[in-house]
């Protein structure tokens, strides 16, 4: 009796042996970096179906656009951020590496890392990941337009660390401006806040530092309050150029009420320890004293990234070229997404011989209207451009917009040669324009790709993409579609600027009330989240802190 239950138990666990041995091995996917794009993909994937590992220099995602938050004790560090440890531990068996990429070799399919942390004595903190998948998403650093001097003496405003020096340096200049031994020459030199740039980071600092001087250190350093000034240097001709020109108008007059110089038309050439010099086409150069300036310019591509593109063939481009599907060409089984990538949209009159072709279905050489419609679906998906003319030139669909270059024939009665296709849809790809470097971008491209992986099995038997033009079949997914949902501009004193869908333009306190239900909404955790809110609370009650810590 216990020989015949030891027999059936081994038996069992032979079959169960067997079974096991012949489950295929799950694909290896490796994600680089702990961004938007790399957190909000690791939060949507089902970790279930693949072997994920994730390699980060930093173990913590970041709320980044609350930065200029933290810089003047608004908002507190530790608040913005969430351990990836502990987003990634209700999704199973995700392994994460703190270590930084600094080489991808697509040849052997294998990243190499390097520990910042310093496993061990010799040095020999280096190690090599092999991957079927590879997701690169380690945003880009700040571009310097390589100007003598940024780097030495400039603060940048990318990373939590950033924002935590400018806090500092703050409280520093304030410091050492009231020393009892300076002129007040001197003091007013070391109280010029300057801010390179006129983006959104640059004018929501320039914002920030308004109100925390005024509300709080007014109070605090009564002798030199009226010493301070800020100003916002721009080579554009305005500041917040990516916003409707009625958002950009009111923040120039609000900063002009507030007393915040606005230098438009101005490039900066250098920057010394203590003086700025900058460019005016009409005025010439100019240099200008001041105590602590950040620079606030865009974006430029990372080392291992500008490496990566030369192995590739994209040595001339600033950012990693994907296709729509977020996957970069040149490459198999490799994904950027984020701000060190750009989709680069397929044009329609590169394949618009192919697209007439597929249309025309008796090979007559004329397309129908009948024709049109059945390919028209499948047009729209694949080349996004088309909805974005169309809307432009308020047509409802592609029909219409030939029917224009066809006045005098009725719309059933239309049909089209190849030349007359070309005409109607030659000005379509006016409308390819390429992405902002914004969160709300990398956040989406991360859903749209984990929703991709997780239903790949399922989509290579059942494509739900569009027609693939130049091949037979379909592709596999619809595109990547980026859908805008708005964007705001906090300009101090409890005012916001917000450009929603639609052309809705808001502004004002109201505006900034909504600014603090999207933020808190967006945060990654529910800590976070009370956080947050908790030192909006504090500082509405007792004031922003001003220790130098």
């Amino acid at each position: 009796m216990i020989g015949g239950g030891l027999v059936a138990y081994a038996d069992s666990k032979s079959d169960h042996a067997i079974a096991s041995s012949q489950v295929a091995p799950k694909k290896k996917v490796v994600v680089l970096g702990t961004g938007w794009a790399g957190t909000t993909f690791l939060k949507n994937l089902d970790s279930s179906l693949y072997d994920v590992q994730v390699v980060s220099p930093r173990n913590y995602f970041a709320f980044t656009p609350l930065l200029p938050s933290i810089t003047c004790g608004t908002v507190e560090p530790c608040s913005i951020v969430e351990p990836i440890r502990k987003i990634i531990k209700k999704k199973g068996e995700i392994k994460f590496w703190e270590a930084e990429c600094f080489k991808i070799d697509p040849t052997s399919k294998e990243v190499h890392c390097r520990a910042d942390i310093g496993t061990n004595l010799d040095g020999n903190d280096e190690f090599l990941l092999n991957y079927d998948y590879l997701v690169i998403a380690i945003g880009a650093r700040v571009n310097t337009f390589n100007t003598p001097g940024v780097v030495e003496h400039c603060h940048f405003l990318k990373e939590v660390e950033d924002a935590q020096k400018i806090r500092r340096s703050v409280m520093d200049c304030f410091e050492r401006a009231s020393l009892p031994n300076l002129d007040e020459e001197e003091r007013k030199r070391i109280l010029h806040f300057v801010i390179v740039g006129g983006g959104p980071t640059g004018v929501e600092f320039a914002a920030e530092l308004h109100d925390f001087v005024t509300e709080d250190l007014s109070k605090l350093y009564p002798m030199v309050r009226d010493l301070v000034k800020i100003s916002v240097i721009q080579s554009g001709e305005h500041i917040l150029t990516m916003f409707d020109k009625r958002v950009t108008e009111f923040a120039e007059e609000k900063f002009q009420r507030d007393g915040i110089e606005v230098k438009t038309g101005f490039k900066v050439v250098e920057v010394s320890d203590k003086n700025i010099t900058m460019a005016n086409k009409s005025t010439g150069k100019m240099s200008v004293p001041y105590g602590m300036a950040v620079w606030s310019t865009g974006i430029g591509t990372r080392p291992v990234i500008m490496d990566f593109m030369k192995q590739i063939g994209q040595a001339n481009r600033r950012a990693l070229a994907t296709n729509e599907w977020l996957r970069i060409h040149e490459c198999d089984g490799v994904y950027a997404l984020g701000d060190c990538a750009t989709i680069s949209q397929r044009k329609i009159m590169e394949d618009i011989s192919a697209i007439f072709k597929v249309a025309d279905k008796d090979n007559s050489g004329t397309l129908t209207v009948k024709e049109i419609q059945g390919i028209l679906d499948d047009i729209c998906i694949r080349y996004p451009q088309v909805e974005l003319y169309l809307k432009s030139k308020q047509i409802s669909d592609i029909v219409d917009l030939i029917k224009d270059s066809k006045r005098d024939v009725e719309k059933e009665s239309i049909e089209l040669d190849i030349e007359e296709f070309k005409r109607a849809l030659a000005n379509v790809d006016s409308q390819v324009k390429n992405l902002p470097a914004t969160a709300q971008v990398a956040a989406q491209q991360g859903n749209y790709l984990a929703k991709c992986f997780n239903k790949m099995k399922d989509c290579e038997e059942h494509p739900e993409g569009p027609l693939r033009i130049t091949e037979s079949g379909r592709h596999r997914f619809r595109p990547f579609r980026y859908k805008h949902f708005g964007q705001f501009a906090p300009l101090g004193g409890e005012q916001t600027a917000a450009q929603l869908p639609g052309d809705w333009i808001s502004i004002g306190h109201s505006t900034q009330w909504l600014w603090y239900s999207v933020y808190a909404s967006k945060q990654v955790s529910w800590r976070t989240r009370a956080l947050v809110i908790s030192d909006w609370t504090r500082r509405f009650i007792f004031g922003r802190d001003s220790s130098r810590i």
